[in-house]
């Protein structure tokens, strides 16, 4: 077996409250995406048992490079919530030796060792700035165990100061006069007998509820305490390997009347992705838009953050170049912001229904094939469907079969006009800034024209009930290119007896132009 101890400073109990057990076990969650076993000891320890995943990760010095390095963000996120990632990048050097930084300037300590106790020894001992001993783990003091520092000054006035001394005491004289315990934590200590740990265990739901330090009276300050329960939804994410899709933040106000009116004794607001997310920079922003444009009824004693909804997370692979070797890529590493959330946070900030984006209709009507909703809404839905790969194969072989039975299909334009506006003709060509050149068509649009104003599509040009048009794409130098139709009409009625009836000259209306 091998252990690597670490220590937790980044659980400050000053903003979350300390007798919430899940609170106290979230310091060790972020550790469970190396191994499923993972101890908390003392209240100042996590342990992580990696004989059994260390060969995943390419060997005992990778693993315990990654697990250092997930330390060092952990801590500087925990210190500082807006802190971003790869703060430190250190390799390991020995086991108890400094490898890292806290924050930058600040060191780290770390331990390890076959058993848990000779971890944890080793951790105290970087802990307090002292080198390892040369004898390993039979030379290490005995104030490192927990278990028998009530006797460390007994025994040290005995002359006993390490644990080799302590071993080479006779047994039956140390049991009558410190307790067998010492002896069972001595044998656990050294590997001659089998240790218990109550191992971590991730919650099904995520649902973290703190005490604030101080009452908080804007949206900073609840922001600032939120930003270190973001720190634990990570690690909880990380380990079930999700990301967030819904999430609501409800806090408790510490009054019950404001000049003798009642007020709600909580306050929640609930945030919306459209792809499952462990960006908790992203989270944070989304927060921050939304708390700025919720007005707090009262002081703030107390914030709840709750995981409405998650979805597993897909990896991607690594490339196979660094960044600076793909060439055409941005020198300083530093990358854009994607789409989705550009979209979130703009909906966050000036508001739901001032964000739109258009979604596909099933209508063979230009004016009816596609509606504007709002843009948060629409990525919800967009996400969703993104789930069903058989219906995304079926659409896609659908739309293959459209497109090779007719190529000009899809020439759709970019804007259309409503009501279409009527061009003059020339000899027989459609004018519009000249004359215009037909490029692609035609392309028929037959009959459903009777409802297109009740739907608000607008009245068809002629007021007919049954319409045919024959679309086609135009251009001329001064318009571009445009997307104009022509009209087909219906011979004129006659009498019976009369002369035969007049065709109509065909009328052009312009209804798109392209982008």
């Amino acid at each position: 077996m091998h252990w690597i101890a670490l220590p937790w400073p980044w659980c400050d109990e000053s903003s979350l409250s300390p007798g919430a057990s899940v609170q106290a076990a979230a310091a060790g969650w972020w550790a469970l995406r190396f191994t499923p076993r993972v101890a908390l000891v003392d209240a100042e320890a996590v342990l992580l048992e990696v004989s059994s995943t260390e060969r995943l990760w390419g060997g005992r010095e990778v693993l315990l490079a990654q697990v250092l390095q997930a330390w060092v963000e952990a801590s500087v996120r925990g210190m500082d919530p807006t802190a971003t990632k790869g703060a430190v990048e250190r390799g390991p050097a020995r086991a108890g030796l400094v490898a890292g930084a806290q924050s930058p300037g600040a060191p780290v300590a770390w331990g390890s060792g076959p058993t848990a106790l000779v971890a944890h020894a080793r951790l105290r001992m970087a802990l307090a700035g002292h080198a390892l001993p040369a004898q390993g783990p039979l030379g290490l003091p005995l104030h490192t165990l927990t278990a028998v520092r009530p006797h460390v000054a007994s025994l040290e006035r005995m002359g006993c100061r390490t644990w080799g001394a302590l071993r080479a005491l006779p047994r039956a004289g140390v049991s009558r006069r410190f307790g067998a315990a010492v002896l069972r934590v001595l044998d656990q200590a050294l590997g001659d007998a089998p240790e218990a740990h109550a191992w971590v265990e991730l919650p099904e739901q995520f649902v973290l509820t703190g005490e604030l330090p101080a009452l908080a009276e804007s949206a900073d300050a609840l922001l600032w305490s939120t930003s270190r329960c973001l720190c634990a939804l990570q690690g909880w994410l990380q380990a079930r390997q999700q990301g967030v899709l819904g999430l609501e933040l409800a806090w408790r106000h510490d009054l019950r009347r404001i000049d003798g009116v009642a007020i709600a004794p909580t306050q929640a607001l609930q945030v919306r992705t459209a792809q499952a997310t462990q960006d908790m920079g992203h989270l944070r922003r989304l927060l921050s838009e939304n708390l700025a444009r919720t007005t707090l009824a009262a002081p703030a004693n107390q914030i709840t953050l709750r995981l409405l909804e998650a979805a597993p997370l897909p990896h991607r692979s690594a490339s196979l170049l660094p960044p600076d070797d793909l060439g055409g890529g941005d020198p300083t590493g530093v990358q854009g912001e994607a789409l989705h959330q550009l979209l979130e946070r703009l909906s966050a900030r000036l508001g739901t229904d001032h964000v739109q984006a258009p979604v596909l209709q099933a209508d063979h009507r230009p004016e009816c094939m596609q509606q504007w909703r709002p843009a948060a809404e629409v990525l919800r839905l967009t996400a969703a469907v993104t789930k069903h790969a058989a219906a995304r194969n079926a659409l896609a072989s659908v739309s293959d079969r459209l497109l090779d039975a007719a190529p000009d299909a899809l020439l759709l334009p970019t804007w259309l006009l409503n009501p279409p506006r009527r061009l003059a003709v020339q000899g027989n060509r459609p004018c519009h800034h000249g004359l215009l050149r037909l490029l692609a068509g035609p392309h028929r649009f037959e009959a459903g024209w009777w409802s297109a104003a009740e739907e608000g599509a607008g009245p068809a040009p002629g007021g007919g009930a049954l319409a045919l048009r024959d679309y086609f794409v135009a251009h001329n130098d001064v318009a571009g290119l445009v997307w104009v139709f022509r009209e087909r009409l219906a011979p004129e009625p006659t009498g019976s007896d009369g002369p035969p009836a007049a065709v109509r000259p065909h009328r052009w209306f312009l209804h798109g132009v392209f982008g």
